[in-house]
Parts: structure tokens; sequence; C-alpha cells
């Protein structure tokens, strides 16, 4: 057994992110859209031992020509709160983490919400913060304009204050449901939180008992400035970006530091950038099959996908020559820009090129066999680069299968991920303490 252990995730919504997943020999088209085949994936993670199946959310329609659209198979999803409790029925153990915005929702929305999950589930919830990058989302709650960068961020902050406040509005021994004296709860435990802010005006308290795990596990996915920031003062897990393993160190000690500039303990945080995972019974079989699936990928899908990412419209460009290089700044992912822009310098890439990168999977990628994915992860987690990944599928079923089947006992046979859980909550998958109550201090509280 090793000293340190790999954490897995499962990126889920949509099942791939790679635009031709759905035509891939052998997949499911509907597999983002048929609750039988999302209930069999949930199902076989857990049979894996993951320790979480993570769910994105759009709250529009993807910013992209119809012409894009058409081919894509994430037009129509679940919305993540309905299919995540649907699952925790199906479930036990694996935990189930959801993306909720904090620019288009409310935050005692979020915290029913979240705090229900983590009650139906018994204490598998996650909440992956977002401040949402898409313009068009902005469109579906009354904006004529995206709220800017900066401001998304400020919110984030004060709506984590005040979500995770709700989450403590009672104690956890409140509710003594006495029926001799009639008394239901203790209201010497009940605290209302009355929170006025910059941003946002909560009286409170919430209306649900403490989650199970205190508060369900803060999730969160920037890697701009102000994202980082944000991770290290609240996030108990990173959804990261790094494209390859001198990034991921970069990041690592980046966020980790932060976290003890402010008193935070640096393993109170798992940084899991996502990962492309193809396996193969050899190498050669392995790239034949990524290339096969880039093959898939329409020209009109991947103009489309590399204009979200640089939050620009880059169909006008000249699709043989170099990216132009005064292409203005947008309110859209700062970070998603930053990667296009140092992509294409490093590699001296065409627009084609890059479109027909963004339309498969652009980012970091493990393509072989059991073997030497293994070997990979095992060098990233030694050398600081991740405490893990969140995967995701080239394809479903097959993708998922192959990486459940194949690449997990070979990890497992390493000593380098869990043979069976060692808790029951998403905490305990992740080595995380309980939250202590804020308004209602107990003696060994985290």
């Amino acid at each position: 057994m090793t000293s340190r252990q790999l954490h897995l995730g499962a990126f889920m919504r949509p099942v791939s992110l790679h635009t031709a997943a759905w035509r891939y020999p052998g997949a499911y088209p509907d597999a983002n859209f048929n609750f039988r085949h999302l209930t069999d994936f949930a199902q076989r993670l857990e049979r894996a031992k993951f320790d979480a199946f993570f769910m994105a959310d759009h709250l529009a329609v993807l910013n992209m020509p119809i012409e894009a659209l058409r081919r894509s198979h994430t037009v129509t999803s679940f919305e993540p709160f309905t299919l995540l409790s649907a699952l925790a029925t199906a479930t036990s153990r694996i935990g189930l983490v959801a993306t909720a915005s904090t620019t288009f929702d409310e935050p005692y929305h979020i915290a029913r919400r979240f705090a229900s999950l983590d009650h139906i589930s018994e204490g598998r919830a996650g909440w992956n913060i977002v401040t949402t990058s898409n313009p068009d989302a902005a469109l579906n709650f009354g904006l004529e304009d995206h709220v800017a960068h900066a401001e998304r961020y400020r919110r984030a902050r004060e709506f984590y204050e005040v979500v995770t406040g709700l989450w403590d509005s009672f104690a956890d021994d409140a509710f003594i449901r006495d029926a001799a004296s009639g008394f239901y709860f203790d209201p010497q435990k009940l605290h209302v939180l009355d929170h006025k802010g910059e941003h946002l005006s909560v009286r409170g308290p919430l209306n649900i008992a403490r989650p199970p795990q205190g508060w369900p596990v803060i999730v969160q996915a920037g890697a701009s400035e102000p994202g980082r920031q944000l991770a290290a003062e609240t996030a108990e897990v990173i959804f990261g970006s790094s494209p390859d393993l001198e990034a991921g160190k970069s990041f690592y000690a980046d966020v980790k530091g932060r976290m003890e500039k402010i008193g935070r303990n640096r393993d109170h945080l798992k940084v899991l950038p996502g990962a492309f995972v193809v396996v193969g019974d050899t190498v050669e079989d392995a790239k034949a099959k990524r290339a096969h699936l880039d093959s898939l990928v329409h020209y009109e899908s991947a103009i489309a996908s590399l204009s979200i990412a640089l939050g620009h419209d880059a169909s006008g460009f000249d699709p043989d020559a170099p990216l132009p290089r005064d292409i203005p700044d947008t309110n859209a992912s700062k970070t998603g820009r930053a990667h296009v822009l140092r992509l294409a310098e490093r590699e001296g890439l065409t627009v084609r090129q890059l479109a027909q990168r963004y339309g498969g999977y652009s980012g970091l990628a493990f393509v072989g066999t059991p073997a030497t994915i293994a070997d990979e992860m095992e060098t990233w987690l030694f050398e600081n680069g991740s405490d893990g990944f969140n995967i995701v599928f080239p394809y479903l079923p097959q993708g998922l299968i192959d990486v459940a089947e194949k690449l997990v006992p070979e990890l497992q046979r390493r000593g380098l991920f869990r043979r069976d859980y060692d808790g029951t909550t998403l905490r305990d998958h992740l080595g995380l303490p309980r939250p202590g109550n804020r308004f209602f201090p107990r003696e060994g509280s985290a």
C-alpha cells in the first residue's frame, strides 16, 4: 500500500465533453438524457469505488450557431438536483456533486436544495460553486448584459458565506422530538442568520435540519486569479484544468500555498484536474480509438467550441491562418480564453487545427494501456501535480467500462486506489473533516 492514494471523480454532464462522443460506434446516442443509462453508469462507478459522480450544468442552451448546436449532444440534459436525487435512491456510497450558480440563483434556494440532497443521500452531496461564464444565461434571468467577471466572484464569495451560514441554522442536536412533552425542537438551538451584505440580504433561518455532513462538500472549478483565491478560501475540491504536469504542479503549489497563508490546512483541499482517459489493449490501439473519435467532429461543431472557449465568435477567422492576436477581451471564462491563446502560441496551430482540438477535447489526456495510464497518474500524484482526477470519458458506455474494469483494477493492484469505501459519506471518501457549526460550537468539532 502506498502512502498516498488517488481520488477519482466521474465528470457526467454531459456524459462526455467530447463533441463526437454520441457518434462513436457502439455509443449510446442518448446517454446524456436517458435515466436508465445514467443509473447504470452511476452503479458501475460505485462498484469501481469512485469518489463522486460529478454533474456540470448550463443555464442556457450553449451559445453557438444553430449549425453547430444541431450537432451537439448537450442541447438537452437533466436538471442536476432532480437527477441526483433520483440517483441517490439507486446508489448507496458514491458522492453526488451538483453544479449551482451563484450568479443566477438565490442562496436560500441553493442551501435548501443541497441540504435536502445531503439528507436524501445520507451524506453524499457536494456543491460545485460556479459563477456562470455563458453570457446567454443572463438573458434567461431578466438581464440584458452578463454580470462583470470580477463582480461575479465578489458575489460568489458572499454567497458562500450565506449558504454555509444557513446550513448552520440548527444545532446538530436541535431536534429532540419529545412526544411526551410535545417539544419537537429546542428553540435555543436555532440561529437566525439576518445577513445584509453588498449583494445579498437573507434573514433565515433555513427550514431544514443541518445536513448530515455538516456542510455538503464544497467544490470549485475556476482557475483565474479570483477563482484561485475563492478556491483557497472556500473549496474542499478543485476541478482543475491543468493541461500538463508542469502546469499542474504550478497550480497545485499556488492554491495550496494560498490556503496556508490564510490558515487553512492544505490537506483539506483535493486538487482533481479533468483528465480525458482512453484505454486500449496497446498504446497504438488507444491512439487509434482517439483518432477515430476526433475524426467524427464536424468543423461546424469544432469552430463553435473554439468560439465558446475564446468567448468570441471565431467563425469569421481564416481557418488556415494563425489565430489573430487582437481578439478583444470579454466577460466569458478567463481560464478558457487563456488556455486557447497559450495552446495556439505553444504549438503554432492554425485556426482549423485549434478548432479541431477544441471540438474534440483539448485538455489533459491519458491515452494508453491501463499500465501506461497508471504510470502517468502515479507521477502526477507523487510529484504533487494533483490529488487525483475528474475522469472525462471518451464515449459511453464502453469508455466508462474500460476505466472501471481495466484501469481501476490496475490502480488497485498498485495500491494507488481503494478496493472498498472506508466510510459512507463523501467527506469520508475524500478524507475531509466535518465542519463544526459556527453558531453552536462543540468540543471536538473541526
